[in-house]
């Protein structure tokens, strides 16, 4: 009895895990063994939980395609920062004591079946390197890509069974200033791959390979510049 006992709570605690969606790990340092990437897991991770409702005007339109930003602040420089998107956020996967929830997602959390072929993107102004200066620098910011990312295996599938999930990697770079990971104000810009509408729920992630006290999540720039 106690054999099956414990075999139950296994199998109990092996389908909670393959509803989270495994650890984040670095670019910097990745190894392949017998054809299998290797990467040590970020030290620092911090997580978005947010929901695109039905007919939300986006906060940009290029292309015919409807684009969402996140906005972060980095407190310190790192030397790499990546960045995850998850839709729709899975079942098991509920938001943590220091975890950034937006309203939308509470007010829509019974919904896990909505979601969308993420497609996701990191930018940093380059003009704003203190925390004040997002207030008095916001509207003449500017935007420098860091890259982007549409598929990747490496995240759980969606419920189409398509791994459209996305996760992206940036690495500080010593020869471009443009291109450095230094402190200051980033944004997570997230559309689909596809013309079409962005609803349901996701869960977007940054990661860096050392702890960043202070990082500061946001569904707009003036919630950050007044965020405790």
């Amino acid at each position: 009895m106690k054999i099956v006992n414990c075999l139950i709570a296994s199998m109990v605690m092996l389908n909670a895990s393959a509803q989270k969606i495994g650890k984040f790990g670095a670019e910097l340092g990745m190894k392949t063994i017998l054809g299998k990437e290797i990467r040590v897991p970020y030290m620092d991770v911090s997580s978005y939980f947010g929901f695109i409702e039905p007919g939300s005007k986006p906060d940009e339109e290029k292309a015919g395609k409807k684009y969402y930003y996140v906005y972060v602040w980095i407190p310190v420089a790192a030397p790499e920062l990546g960045i995850r998107m998850i839709s729709p956020v899975p079942d098991k996967m509920q938001p943590e004591t220091g975890d950034f929830i937006n309203p939308l997602f509470t007010k829509n959390q019974t919904d896990r079946t909505s979601y969308f072929d993420t497609w996701v993107s990191l930018e940093r102004a380059v003009n704003i390197v203190s925390f004040a200066d997002i207030k008095t620098k916001l509207g003449k910011a500017n935007w420098v890509s860091l890259g982007y990312n549409d598929d990747s295996n490496e995240l759980p599938e969606q419920p189409s069974g398509l791994k459209y999930n996305s996760v992206f990697r940036a690495t500080s770079s010593v020869s471009d200033p443009l291109r450095a990971l230094t402190i200051g104000l980033y944004r997570i810009g997230f559309t689909t791959f596809k013309t079409g509408e962005v609803q349901g729920s996701f869960v977007a992630q940054i990661g860096a390979p050392a702890k960043l006290p202070g990082v500061k999540i946001a569904a707009t720039a003036n919630e950050l510049a007044n965020a405790e």
